[in-house]
């Protein structure tokens, strides 16, 4: 374990609870603000929407960036758009314009879309054979957003006059010293991509390979299950006549239940494989809906919310690690853009069907068009366990 948690893998680890914490408070009152200033009830989501509109828009680019840039400049770039994109929303609650407040999610979505990929540039700081551990505990930092991205919500929501007007000047400061901080992070060197060198295979080939497939669908339709529920339970929360406090210390464990599992998830596949550990999170994933099902009381929102998180974490982290096995070094920023890609483009999907659905059907409807997803996963992962056993691609020996 020493020689996995090396102190630029734990900086980078930082980074990316430094990230959970604007993109928490984000999901936690952009709903609340979107409700307060759209023209019509279903559109309350749409901020969080367009936040990841601006992820899935922004993914290949920064993959592009991340390849001719470097790690560090590109992560950098991300986090000064994540200052400009929170004093808009800002600027958007003084003004009280939700088409402004749509435009500052969009553009937050870029720096969504970067700090996505610390997952991938934690195996990068570590030895190979320690790849599934380096994407967890990167992932584990993720810890410090569940502690303190709730409790920032509801510490700065009344600071000011407007309500959370404080919360998005805050995340200016969470931004500011993300900054610093991947600034302090080694990367190896970057050497960009010669012209005329050979650059890989292109992303459709990429998409030719079943376990490709398998890895982003996963990852994408697990995250937009995640995002489908965690996004509606404020709105749904506040129906349900619960104060803001009792939603913010739903999240907080939901994000835990997302992040803590990351200190044994990664040496969990090296022991029994990723197979398994994905399955493992599809039950998890039913489990969260038969609880959300069983009524709407704190306690019910509460585990449902901490076994989404931890159901999350299994198939999360186990499409990324089965992503890994697919391509070649000179690959994987385009390997690792598609699948965020992938996975933006669901989670708008599912963070518009979130709005329209609490706001129109209610929540027992939307935990019940959770399901289809979860079969899909639960049937791929099937047919997978019954092909021949998984191969790294020819030159994969890291992310």
């Amino acid at each position: 374990m020493i020689d996995v948690m090396n102190r630029h893998l734990l900086l980078l680890a930082l980074c990316q609870g430094l990230f959970l914490t604007n993109n928490v408070t984000f999901i936690a009152i952009n709903g609340l603000v979107g409700l307060s200033l759209a023209p019509a009830g279903w559109m309350a989501t749409l901020p969080i929407t367009a936040y990841v509109l601006g992820s899935a828009m922004a993914a290949m680019p920064v993959a592009w960036m991340q390849a001719h840039w470097g790690r560090r400049r590109s992560f950098q770039a991300g986090l000064l758009v994540a200052m400009l994109a929170c004093a808009m929303a800002a600027l958007a609650v003084w003004w009280r314009s939700f088409g402004l407040l749509l435009a500052a999610t969009v553009t937050g979505g870029f720096y969504s879309a970067n700090a996505a990929l610390y997952r991938f540039a934690g195996p990068e700081l570590v030895e190979p054979v320690h790849k599934e551990r380096a994407i967890s505990l990167v992932l584990a930092g993720g810890i410090i957003g569940g502690v303190f991205g709730p409790k920032l919500a509801s510490w700065t929501r009344g600071a000011l006059e407007l309500p959370f007007l404080g919360a998005y000047l805050a995340l200016i400061g969470v931004a500011a010293l993300a900054l610093i901080v991947v600034s302090c992070v080694r990367f190896p060197t970057h050497v960009a991509p010669l012209k005329g060198a050979d650059i890989g295979r292109p992303v459709l080939e990429l998409a030719r390979q079943p376990i490709f497939v398998i890895a982003v669908a996963a990852a994408a339709l697990g995250y937009g299950v995640m995002n489908l529920l965690m996004a509606a339970t404020p709105i749904a929360m506040q129906q349900c006549g619960l104060p803001f406090e009792n939603t913010a210390l739903v999240l907080e464990w939901h994000v835990l239940g997302m992040y803590v599992p990351s200190f044994f998830t990664g040496h969990l596949i090296k022991r029994v494989g990723v197979l398994p550990v994905m399955s493992a999170g599809v039950l998890l994933n039913l489990v969260c809906v038969a609880v959300a099902l069983s009524g709407v009381e704190l306690t019910q929102f509460l585990v449902a919310l901490f076994t989404l998180g931890v159901g999350w974490n299994f198939l999360y982290i186990g499409g990324t690690t089965l992503l890994t096995d697919t391509y070649r070094p000179e690959e994987k920023t385009r390997a690792q853009g598609a699948m965020d890609t992938c996975v933006f483009a669901t989670m708008m999907v599912s963070s518009f069907a979130s709005g329209a659905l609490i706001t129109t059907r209610g929540w027992t409807l939307l935990n019940l068009g959770s399901l289809l997803p979860l079969a899909l996963i639960a049937l791929a992962l099937v047919w997978l366990a019954r092909q021949r056993p998984l191969r790294p691609a020819p030159g994969a020996s890291r992310p």
